[in-house]
């Protein structure tokens, strides 16, 4: 019988991407976090627009594990990592598939600025573990893990890549359209990127910051102008969460996406969670920049098109 030779030939990546999920989570337990995993399937997501999740026998596969994981730190689990699968519908490209392994971790006592350090570490962690240097170069980019990385607000970014305010982007329809095109190709140049503070429309379940409630306490990191990872100051306050989702899910509908339910189990119990904070790192992305990968085809072990 012939050989399989596109999925023999991702033998090699495979082997590192073993590696690098190991060393994550070598990282992690030696930091005192406990390991969970929580139902895939969930009976509400949280509603955003840009994201579709996709239905599974009355309930939703989830595009997260956040909502689960929350509620753990509400009943007093202080520190929380997960490496899952999640699934997001209408989503396939050289950097994305609709079935994809995400590593979170949530922090109770921590804000988002303290996962911006906690990243600084974990990375050079995981190169080392494999063998890579702090210097090495991701499809003929250079990227240097030594720290400190480049921190630079979204409104200094816009102001510097796409010569307009975020705000002035929101009033006109094309902020994500200036993020891809203007700005994203530009950040984590030779070194990562912490690109933060996130007008509070494009923070739905973060904080906002006390002296600026016009901003959210949320960062993207970059490497080599590739997304690793988003991530927040999480919100405690349950109905202010209520709200933001409700204008959500009402923008949704508007849009003629499948309706979500309320999410009411967590909102029931998110005033008990402590002022925390949680991270989304893309495992399958985190393995491209670490074996110079094109695509992310050559790091998963099945692409959709493989079944």
């Amino acid at each position: 019988m012939e050989v399989n030779w596109r999925l023999a030939r991702r033998q090699k990546a495979l082997w590192k991407r073993a590696a690098i999920v190991q060393a994550v989570r070598t990282f992690f337990v030696g930091r005192g976090y406990l390991e969970v995993e929580t139902p895939q399937r969930i009976p509400a997501p949280a509603p955003e627009s840009h994201i579709d999740a996709m239905p599974a026998d009355g309930w939703f596969l989830q595009t997260s594990p956040e909502l689960c994981m929350k509620r753990l730190l509400a009943a007093g689990y202080e520190r929380l990592f997960q490496i899952c699968h999640c699934w997001r519908g209408a989503e396939r490209g050289s950097l994305h598939v609709p079935e994809f392994t995400i590593l979170e971790w949530y922090r109770g006592g921590a804000d988002y600025r303290g996962l911006m350090d906690e990243c600084e570490a974990l990375l050079p962690y995981v190169a080392h573990a494999i063998g890579l240097p702090d210097q090495f170069s991701y499809r003929g980019r250079p990227v240097d893990l030594a720290t400190p990385w480049e921190r630079i607000s979204v409104r200094e970014a816009f102001s510097r890549y796409a010569h307009t305010s975020p705000e002035e982007a929101l009033e006109r329809g094309v902020f994500d359209a200036l993020m891809v095109s203007d700005v994203e190709p530009r950040l984590g140049a030779g070194r990562p990127t912490f690109l933060y503070d996130y007008p509070a429309q494009r923070g739905a379940l973060a904080r906002l910051r006390a002296d600026d409630p016009g901003v959210a306490e949320r960062f993207e990191l970059y490497a080599a102008g590739l997304e690793l990872a988003n991530a927040f100051s999480e919100l405690v306050d349950a109905e202010e969460q209520r709200a933001r989702f409700t204008q959500e899910e009402t923008y949704r509908r508007s849009l003629g996406k499948h309706p979500y339910p309320m999410a009411d189990e967590f909102l029931r119990e998110l005033p008990n969670m402590p002022p925390a904070a949680g991270i989304a790192l893309g495992v399958d992305r985190l393995v491209m920049l670490l074996t110079d990968a094109a695509t992310i085809d050559e790091v998963v072990a099945f692409t959709p098109e493989d079944l």
